[in-house]
């Protein structure tokens, strides 16, 4: 009934076509910007005076659009909406809910390139960076309604003699979904959807930095017809909304992608029990990462170049799944490092409504002030190859930054910086390298490059990281094909986009009746 799931293919812009349509896109998104959104419960509109003002990183003068923001009387609302909802969707047909995905799906490829367009300018994201972003969330639609139709009817179990035996899954309840400004379609989309299709309802707190494309994705799940109540959308100021929505008897679930200090506080506070909760939450946790390309020293110098190049500054290296170290071994070390001197000193770094900029900015001040200071600790630390330049006077641009000679333990080498910068260490044996590599407290992605087979055989057993690539970028994972998720402090492993993740929304239940 349902074709094979294939992941969206990305735009090829160096068809002119292509750029011309992209180029459309951003002028009728630019007539847009500015407008106010409401918060949505129980499928009405909601206007506050007080709003989430979101601007283009590019250009710190230009207002994308400005966003009610929710009080915790606005959550209490939006908990007793869900909780209603939740009566009748958590029987709705597993079908059902998942052609409700499909038709969101078609809705947003019909719509990509304007999804793409908010990203350039609310996100700050190059064409390419953007296109991958609308077409995960895509994915994550298409994936997750076929999973969905897969787990129907649960799983085999075995039954004795004059019994029956059923192994079905069934909903929880209400879903917090805390997604991050990074992948701000994709991983928002996915963490709305994924528990939605699953029969759970969703009160939806996108990022503070990324609010609009979040409410336009709200505007389809209704168009595609998902019921009043079953997404509430809420964005507000964390100080004021964010503990409550973790804390509050009426939460089920949290999803929660962002930052090791965030999700280690909600991890802990999800796991006290308040008044008038009768259960324990399920909560799904992303953090980030401390990634590392380990180049071995017969490894292909081109593969293992484009990799870091890839891996440390796509999107200005904002991306837990960013490359941020590169452990090469001494015979190899100082060659690669010469190639991406030169390589990296060609990056273009600028507005990226320009199709032809590398690199555009940072997402604000405070991700500006975190990387530039970042690279002051570098410059005390390790020895500055090349970039660390910054200009915040129009937008929050810093050039791709390269440090050599890192210690394993100095902080650069340690703390996610969540920026374009990386740094490099010598290793004197492979094995030395993946000790090296394994150092962090982080596990979430991470690449070897080697020709050498049983090489790559001890990595796959001693390099501890949840997304293991070998000679290509750690970056880049897609849906169906790369279930994503970390080790260690990069969250609870929960695998999004991979055959295991809808039933961490749900309980598994055991059904048994005598013949």
């Amino acid at each position: 009934m349902y074709t094979p799931y294939k992941h969206e293919p990305f735009t090829d812009f160096t068809n002119e076509q292509n750029q011309k349509e992209f180029k459309e896109a951003l002028q009728m998104v630019e007539q847009s910007l500015g407008r106010d959104y409401p918060l949505v419960i129980n499928g009405e509109a909601v206007t506050t005076e007080d709003k989430l003002v979101s601007i283009n990183p590019a250009e710190k003068e230009e207002i994308i659009g400005r966003v009610s923001k929710a009080t915790t009387a606005h959550i209490d609302q939006a908990f007793d909406a869900a909780s209603t909802a939740f009566e009748s969707w958590r029987y709705t047909k597993p079908e059902a809910r998942a052609e409700m995905l499909f038709r969101a799906a078609a809705i947003m490829r019909r719509r990509r390139h304007e999804f793409s367009a908010i990203l350039v300018k609310e996100a700050g994201k190059p064409w390419k960076e953007a296109d991958a972003d609308t077409a995960e969330a895509i994915d994550f639609m298409e994936y997750y309604a076929r999973q969905m139709i897969e787990l129907k009817d649960g799983k085999p179990i075995n039954s004795r003699e004059g019994e029956y035996n059923q192994y079905v899954y069934q909903p929880i309840g209400v879903t917090v979904s805390i997604p991050p400004w990074n992948f701000a379609c994709a991983i928002m989309v996915g963490i709305t959807v994924a528990p939605l299709v699953s029969g759970n309802t969703v009160l939806l707190k996108p990022a503070e930095p990324t609010p609009v494309i979040a409410a336009e994705f709200v505007n389809i799940l209704h168009e595609a017809g998902v019921p009043k109540g079953v997404v509430n959308f809420v964005p507000g100021d964390p100080e004021v909304i964010g503990d409550y929505m973790v804390d509050h008897p009426k939460t089920s679930i949290i999803s929660f992608t962002g930052s090791r200090a965030t999700g280690t506080r909600i991890y802990n506070r999800s796991s006290v029990i308040q008044e008038n909760q009768f259960h324990l939450k399920r909560v799904i946790i992303e953090m980030g990462g401390k990634d590392t390309i380990v180049v071995d020293s017969d490894a292909n110098l081109e593969t293992a170049a484009k990799a870091v190049i890839q891996s440390a500054f796509g999107f200005s290296g904002q991306k837990c799944s960013a490359g941020s170290r590169v452990i090469a071994h001494q015979d190899v070390y100082e060659e690669l490092l010469s190639i991406i001197e030169e390589r990296t000193q060609r990056l273009t770094v600028g507005n990226p409504v320009d199709y032809d900029h590398y690199m555009g900015p940072v997402v604000n001040q405070k991700a500006f002030d975190k990387i530039t200071g970042y690279i002051d600790i570098g410059r005390q630390e390790a020895r500055l190859v090349t970039g660390g330049e910054s200009d915040d006077s129009t937008g929050y641009f810093i050039q791709p930054t390269v440090f050599a000679d890192a210690a394993p333990d100095s902080r650069i080498m340690q703390e996610e910086i969540f920026g374009p910068v990386v740094a490099f260490a010598s290793a004197e044996s492979f094995e030395q390298a993946i000790d090296m590599a394994n150092n962090t407290e982080y596990g979430l992605t991470g690449a070897v490059i080697s020709r050498t087979i049983d090489h790559l055989e001890y990595a796959k057993q001693r390099f501890h990281v949840g997304n293991l690539y070998f000679n290509r970028n750690c970056t880049g994972a897609i849906v169906g094909y790369h279930p994503f998720g970390g080790f260690k402090m990069s969250g609870t492993d929960a695998k999004a986009g991979g055959p295991d993740y809808l039933i961490q929304h749900m309980h598994p239940k055991t059904v048994s009746q005598m013949l």
